[in-house]
């Protein structure tokens, strides 16, 4: 049975034996701290979960220098940490009722989803529809594509993309970790006081994660849970970019676009397929963008920084 809700409803269809959520999570803990209540509920409900992984988490630096007290991390260390961070996952999700053979894992290089994004031989995206055919969602809980982790909001666009690919429209819900809600009406889950402890004792599997940002990660997952159903930009709108960027950045700064035809491209802003609206704004001239695709927009700026977090992120035009 498909799940559908009326825009701007406040509650979730209910759920059923014959539901199926997908939860795709960039990192290990993403499908706890913004679905651990989400899950339960159609686990409760007798429905069937899977989490599908884009990555291990290994890019994580500190906190294993941290606990493995040594400075120099070597592949071979990071491939061990990203296996120690699966194993959380799988610990977590037992704690959460939902078995073992639910995950799957696509193995993605942690902070290198855009990476995968922009694959001229669209290899990631091949795996990511094969994944979604193969287990036919009716719900998707996907990274919000405002979320300002680089590789929570390409995961967004490549759902939305994969989606296209296979021609199915399940219901997605956008969830939120890192940054603010862009106003979207959401659902709130609203969990028991056993529900709101199960989801604490499963982010409890991450003492990777909870040994330098536990009281972050535990505020994080004891926020209330909401999700948010995207509202697609209409065919044939001629909506300009948010970003009016000094000119001073321009050398530095990159536009990255995407659209649910399978193409994405990287630019410098001034080789950038973009024209002045006349009001002080910009337009986006791309021909997937006027070919009546979803599509989708990225400014980023062009310099080493230890900030991981998206200053501008990604807009849908």
């Amino acid at each position: 049975m498909a799940l559908t809700a009326a825009p701007g409803a406040s509650s979730l269809p209910p759920f059923t034996a014959q539901t199926r959520l997908l939860v795709v999570a960039p990192h290990p803990d993403d499908e706890t701290i913004a679905n651990g209540l989400l899950i339960q509920r159609v686990r409760a409900a007798g429905g069937t979960v899977q989490v599908l992984l884009l990555t291990d988490g290994d890019n994580n630096p500190w906190p294993q220098r941290w606990l493995e007290r040594r400075w120099s991390i070597r592949a071979a260390e990071r491939e061990r940490w990203g296996r120690r961070r699966r194993a959380e996952l799988q610990e977590a999700l037992c704690r959460l009722d939902v078995p073992a053979a639910a995950l799957r894992a696509l193995g993605w290089p942690d902070m290198g989803v855009l990476d995968c994004l922009l694959q001229p031989e669209q290899e990631a995206l091949a795996g990511l529809a094969a994944a979604l055919g193969d287990f036919a969602p009716d719900l998707v809980a996907v990274p919000a594509l405002g979320d300002r982790h680089p590789d929570h909001g390409a995961a967004h666009v490549l759902v939305r993309m994969a989606l296209a690919r296979l021609g199915r429209s399940p219901l997605l819900l956008d969830y939120l970790v890192h940054g603010r809600s862009d106003g979207l009406p959401t659902f709130e889950q609203a969990g028991t006081p056993a529900q709101l402890a199960t989801k604490q004792h499963a982010l409890a599997a991450y003492g990777t994660q909870l040994a330098l940002s536990g009281r972050r990660l535990r505020q994080l997952a004891g926020r209330p849970e909401c999700h948010a159903q995207p509202v697609p930009v209409p065919a044939g709108s001629d909506r300009p970019l948010p970003w009016r960027p000094s000119p001073l950045l321009w050398p530095r700064l990159r536009l990255t676009t995407a659209s649910s035809s399978g193409q994405a491209r990287q630019w410098s802003w001034r080789t950038a397929p973009l024209r002045r609206d006349g009001q002080g704004g910009w337009r986006l001239e791309w021909p997937e963008a006027q070919a009546g695709d979803a599509c989708f927009a990225r400014l980023s700026l062009a310099l080493p920084s230890p900030w991981i977090f998206d200053h501008w992120g990604w807009h849908e035009v």
